[in-house]
């Protein structure tokens, strides 16, 4: 079996390049933060709930079973439920708030980076190439 098809590798890697990903758009907010009428933007969560049915299989073997449902949306998404105070000039980026976002995003990175280093390292171990 390919490491690539282990899910909960396969669920980090697509972590890490969401984190990738909001790292792009959080400095395009700061980026923008005097651009009149812009409005900062973000990424939604990636859905792992979707990814963890699917390699379960489950299956509805009775009628009073309640039948998973998983939706279409792309794991980048955007955030749609963002709201902030508008500037008089029409601009919605608040510099610190985004900067705690980046911050945040980058630790969260690290840990997700290192979570995936480490798995690899008990495949490594456990396969006898250490």
């Amino acid at each position: 079996m390919p490491i690539s098809d282990i899910p909960i590798l396969s669920m980090l890697r697509t972590k890490m390049q969401w984190h990738q990903e909001r790292q792009s758009v959080l400095a395009t907010n700061v980026a923008n933060a005097d651009t009149p009428h812009y409005r900062a933007r973000d990424l939604a969560q990636p859905d792992f709930h979707r990814v963890l049915t699917t390699s379960l299989a489950l299956a509805k073997t009775d009628s009073g079973h309640i039948e998973g449902s998983g939706n279409g949306d792309s794991p980048f998404a955007e955030d749609k439920n963002l709201h902030y105070e508008v500037r008089p000039q029409g601009n919605a980026v608040n510099h610190e708030d985004e900067m705690l976002k980046l911050a945040s995003n980058q630790m969260d990175y690290e840990a997700v980076t290192s979570l995936y280093t480490h798995s690899l390292a008990l495949i490594k171990v456990a396969v006898g190439k250490t």
